[in-house]
């Protein structure tokens, strides 16, 4: 690359350091923030879990509530049940767990079964929101609980925006509400490309699970 071609670059990246420089000046507001991961792409709750690691290794007091899942063998749940208690002793976190145990709706087929489930798993998250202290609240794949009508959105919308300050909350599923979506302050979509499993490669330990 030659000279003027350099020199180009240089500018080029001193002008976007410019514009980054003042939008970092301009955020200048503290609190915590709603994040929904949504879409029919796969990786919302690895993403979600990503942030909750994150978050407990700088030694904050997280929960982490799972919707759906909670009959399947997951890695993290091994791995956070490994890691973290509730009073964080490991030195670095504490981390609250909750889950629904019923497993996915299409093989329960029980539909009073699963919206006590959720129901329950609800009232037992319910505390955190006037906490303070938990910095971080993964609902993870809650959003087909307003789909298959299991939780009251307008409830939880509620909760949500009567939280502490500077809370966190992640929520992560396919066919986020769009009362969820505006109200959020951050909004991811991850859409799908393509998917081993369409392509019969069976889903695998440490990969799906």
């Amino acid at each position: 690359m030659n000279k003027e071609k350099i020199q180009r670059h240089n500018d080029r990246m001193k002008r976007h350091k410019k514009v980054v420089d003042e939008k970092i000046e301009k955020a200048n507001i503290e609190q915590g923030v709603l994040i929904v991961i949504t879409g029919n792409g796969k990786g919302k709750t690895t993403s979600a879990l990503g942030t909750l690691l994150r978050s407990l290794g700088h030694g904050h007091q997280c929960a982490l509530v799972q919707f759906i899942k909670g009959q399947w063998d997951c890695g993290e749940g091994h791995f956070f049940a490994n890691s973290f208690d509730k009073k964080g002793n490991n030195g670095q976190g504490g981390l609250t767990t909750y889950t629904m145990d019923t497993g996915f709706t299409w093989n329960s087929q029980d539909f009073e079964e699963d919206k006590q489930a959720a129901a329950a798993v609800w009232e037992q998250a319910l505390p955190l929101f006037n906490d303070p202290e938990c910095r971080l609240i993964v609902l993870d794949e809650i959003t087909y609980m307003f789909k298959y009508k299991y939780l009251e959105l307008s409830e939880v919308i509620t909760v949500l925006k009567n939280r502490p300050k500077h809370q966190n909350v992640i929520i992560t599923g396919r066919g986020a509400p769009k009362e969820l979506i505006e109200l959020a302050d951050t909004v991811s979509e991850i859409q799908p490309v393509k998917h081993a499993f369409n392509q019969r490669i069976k889903a695998q330990e440490g990969i799906e699970w």
